[in-house]
């Protein structure tokens, strides 16, 4: 991919009790993603926006959930979540990496 579309490749990082626990146990992040980005081309976003260095990653499809508004149903988007481990020694603080 171009450099420009790497940068797009990563949506926003998962805020959560459970991507809290993983990044503090197992040193990796949470991050939603393009729907149809692959594992290297989040690998190498992620190298290039946050200069660290990734052992591997992990991608999840999410599935959207189904719901009413009123008499209505609707279906809220499937998105693709991605587990991204850092090299053992690396150090990653989102709100430290912004710029």
């Amino acid at each position: 991919m171009k450099k420009m579309d790497l940068y797009n490749v990563l949506i926003s990082p998962i805020v959560s009790e459970k991507s809290n626990n993983v990044a503090e146990k197992q040193e990796q992040v949470v991050f939603k993603v393009l729907p149809d980005a692959t594992k290297s081309d989040v690998k190498q976003a992620f190298e290039l926006a946050f200069e660290a260095k990734v052992d591997k990653v992990s991608l999840l499809n999410v599935k959207g959930k189904t719901k009413r508004f009123g008499r209505f149903t609707g279906k809220r988007a499937n998105w693709k979540k991605a587990y991204i481990c850092l090299t053992p020694g690396q150090k990653f603080d989102l709100a430290s990496n912004q710029k």
